[in-house]
């Protein structure tokens, strides 16, 4: 049964990675998912909130394609599943997950490459009216997208698992060390990326306020997504107070322009 679910969720994330509309390529829901098909759920959690971190930092620029965030989410944890270390073996995990999303970009470009002669046919049948046709290729497209997650998912699951203990226990510390450091940056700058989105006069008080409330160890997390939902819930509600002020005085908005 568990094949199963590691073959559904690897699909879905392969898929999800170009659809984006669930998000199931994002490392939090990924990891979280293959945590819940193996009975492992606290550890692929800690790992899956730790490679979102690095995942901020991963945009597609222009031509340039970003490392593979699903293909690296799901190995990461099937990796960390069957090594059996625990907790202690999330530091490991994250450090192959850099070398994992770039072997997935290239299946990626490989993949994007045979789907060029698809939109080809495409072409041809949408010069022929056959919309069956092309929601038909379409779907091929996607399934071999979905394939290039499924494939590795699968080879990885079948290794035994003290293969993979010997082969995480191999890897030296300063291999580890070093994965472990560059991770770190790339979170840092998935963190500035984020800033930059969110930097208005607005928002740096609740920037501010969240390390605040972060600090003080007697907030549980239930605790603080209370006060998170409060302040945003007062912040919309001013805010639409605001804005029909403003459009009830249309004069007020004219000197306030002039201001």
């Amino acid at each position: 049964m568990t094949w199963i679910w590691i073959i559904l969720i690897a699909f879905l994330a392969g898929v999800e990675g170009i659809l984006d509309e669930f998000q199931f390529h994002q490392p939090l829901i990924a990891c979280t998912l293959i945590g819940l098909a193996t009975n492992q759920l606290p550890v692929c959690l800690v790992l899956g909130g730790t490679l979102q971190m690095m995942a901020l930092g991963w945009a597609n620029i222009g031509a340039s394609v970003a490392p593979d965030a699903a293909l690296a989410s799901i190995a990461s944890s099937i990796l960390l599943v069957k090594s059996g270390f625990g907790m202690d073996g999330v530091a490991i995990a994250i450090a192959c997950s850099i070398p994992l999303a770039v072997a997935g970009l290239f299946l990626t470009m490989l993949i994007r490459t045979l789907a060029v002669g698809m939109v080809h046919r495409m072409d041809e049948a949408a010069n022929q009216a056959d919309f069956h046709a092309i929601d038909r290729i379409q779907r091929m497209a996607l399934g071999l997208q979905g394939l290039r997650v499924v494939i590795p998912a699968i080879l990885l699951w079948a290794i035994p698992n003290e293969a993979v203990y010997v082969f995480m226990q191999s890897m030296p510390t300063w291999l580890v060390m070093g994965l472990d450091i560059g991770c770190s940056l790339v979170i840092a700058v998935g963190y500035a990326l984020v800033i930059n989105m969110i930097a208005t006069k607005d928002a740096w008080p609740f920037f501010a306020l969240g390390f605040v409330f972060a600090m003080i160890q007697q907030f549980t997390l239930l605790a603080l997504f209370a006060i998170g939902f409060s302040l945003a819930f007062l912040t919309i509600h001013f805010l639409s107070s605001k804005q029909t002020t403003s459009s009830n005085d249309p004069l007020g908005d004219i000197l306030d322009d002039y201001e």
